[in-house]
């Protein structure tokens, strides 16, 4: 499947690109059905993963170097991910409630590797890079606490009456020395931390995407859109498809977005379709939703493109 975006071809494109993990193997109605048979009990949501999967016709999944799990909110995209992560034994940033037959479903899920997973795999979540945010926030508002008691520190040390006693006041004299040849501004400079990075959200999800990521590693990405503008997601889709095409990195993500959707040489599963199946970007209901929509109003952005000639 082509997105229309190179002229490379895509057997020859997906040479340059890594399959850590090959595939992966969910419960099938069948197995369902005996699982409940053994436990002689009528199968609800109180079993949860068992009965979330059978009635959308698919249970294995192939991936490839990029692959996106699309489908609207309650499609099962996030526990799909889940799933895989758990069997996988990924390294997570957040805890993941688990369900009391969570456990028995993934001993009954089989997935195929190439070799090896790499060891520092993970599964990264929108509450990881949300709380990366608000940890960052915490820490330049301490930050920011510490200067305005250092600015009280060096105004009280330089204009005050210090007298220097006996040999423990040494290091409040080496202070005072200090604050009285220098100025505020480069005493606190030097001596307080800059706050970690004056970032918007947008800007301090990036950042994490690009610290977070390393190469030669296999990701799963729970609706990495989430905290980025339209801008932002572009960026995100360069440096996942560089990741991908130049450092080893496979990727499986869960996304509605028409940018992450637009991923080069994606291998995209429509979750609200039943059976499951394969379809480029362009094909999906969310993002002929934006194509309609600008398609609508064409005649507005041709206005304001004249307008600003």
């Amino acid at each position: 499947m082509s997105n229309g975006k190179s002229c490379v071809p895509r057997s020859l494109a997906l040479k340059c690109r890594v399959v850590h993990l090959e595939d992966f193997t969910l419960l099938d109605e069948n197995m369902e059905c005996h699982f409940f048979k053994e436990l002689k009990s009528r199968a609800s949501s109180y079993f949860y993963p068992f009965q979330t999967f059978p009635n959308k016709e698919i249970s294995h999944f192939t991936f490839e170097p990029v692959t996106i799990i699309y489908g609207d909110n309650g499609s099962g995209k996030s526990t799909l991910l889940n799933i895989i992560a758990e069997k996988l034994r990924l390294q997570r940033g957040t805890l993941y409630n688990r369900a009391r037959f969570f456990k028995k479903y993934l001993s009954m899920c089989s997935y195929t590797s190439h070799k090896l997973l790499p060891e520092n795999s993970s599964i990264i979540t929108s509450d990881e890079i949300f709380n990366y945010m608000l940890n960052l926030r915490a820490l330049n508002q301490g930050i920011d606490n510490n200067r305005e008691e250092m600015f009280e520190d060096y105004l009280s040390h330089k204009f005050g009456d210090f007298k220097y006693h006996d040999l423990s006041d040494y290091d409040e004299l080496k202070k005072t020395i200090e604050m009285r040849r220098k100025t505020q501004s480069r005493y606190v400079r030097e001596h307080l931390q800059k706050n970690v990075t004056e970032r918007s959200n947008g800007e301090s999800a990036m950042h994490f995407f690009t610290e977070r990521i390393k190469d030669n590693q296999l990701y799963l990405l729970d609706e990495p859109e989430n905290s980025l503008s339209p801008a932002k997601q572009q960026e995100l889709v360069k440096f996942l498809n560089d990741s991908a095409r130049f450092f080893n990195c496979q990727f499986i993500i869960a996304t509605h977005s028409p940018f992450l959707l637009s991923l080069d040489y994606a291998k995209i599963y429509d979750l609200d379709s039943v059976p499951v199946t394969t379809k480029n970007w362009y094909e999906l209901p969310e993002v002929k939703v934006y194509a309609d929509f600008f398609e609508k109003n064409r005649n507005k952005f041709n206005r304001n493109d004249n307008n600003n000639e």
